[in-house]
């Protein structure tokens, strides 16, 4: 099977070897050279995009927060900016990953690899009903085929949703504090930055599964420590 990658991207040269390297490993690449370009191409045909934040004239965070309004496929940020403060904006706006230039070519070969088959597997591109299904109020959560849904509606998350959703689901009453959580997820050391990564992407999933977000009956807070599923 053949997957489709979006390069978003000032940079002739950015996108020629993004080019040359993605072809290699039988990818069909979309290019697109600004945030506009990119959220009319942006549809159920892209697997994963590679966008750079540095966009001539334009918010690259804004945009990034603008495609995955659009589409749940992850959202690699390739960047010459290397702080913890745009990593964390990047994870803000809806990123899966960051990565800094100049990078590993099979590094980034690998993230890609890793974050399309999440992908395939967690939003129900591929589903496999052998796993357990686990119930919470009207939320269930089918952890073999990776569906989730509330009141029978299906839930559409992000590989990084689901795997925070995923994470404490399995089990229940322990409370994950937001360094555990990120370090398991995203499988990096954590950063000072990152502890408002996490709260976004909770309110995110909050807004999704919850029926009052602002009164969680699913995702608490345990003031201090973490978060936890009871």
């Amino acid at each position: 099977m053949t997957y489709t990658v979006l390069i978003l991207d000032n940079n002739e040269d950015s996108i020629e070897l993004l080019r040359i390297l993605l072809n290699g490993e039988g990818y069909n690449i979309i290019v697109a050279k600004n945030g506009r370009d990119a959220l009319e191409k942006t549809d159920d045909t892209i697997d994963l995009i590679i966008m750079d934040i540095a966009l001539e004239g334009e918010n690259g965070f804004l945009v990034c927060k603008e495609l995955r309004s659009k589409t749940n496929a992850p959202i690699i940020v390739l960047s010459e900016i290397d702080g913890e403060s745009e990593k964390g904006f990047a994870f803000s706006a809806g990123s899966d990953d960051y990565m800094t230039k100049p990078f590993s070519y099979s590094e980034l070969e690998s993230r890609i690899k890793a974050h399309i088959r999440r992908y395939y597997v967690y939003c129900g591109k591929e589903t496999k009903n052998d796993g357990s299904i686990i119930k919470i109020k009207n939320l269930v959560v089918d952890t073999g085929s990776q569906l989730v849904t509330v009141d029978n509606r299906r839930i559409p998350l992000t590989t990084t949703e689901y795997s925070i959703l995923a994470l404490m689901i399995k089990e229940r009453k322990k409370i994950f504090s937001s360094e555990e959580i990120y370090e398991k997820i995203w499988k990096e050391p954590y950063f000072y930055n990152a502890n408002n990564t996490i709260m976004v992407h909770i309110l995110k999933l909050r807004k999704k599964i919850e029926n009052d977000s602002k009164n969680p009956e699913i995702i608490k807070t345990a003031w201090g420590k973490g978060y936890y599923i009871d």
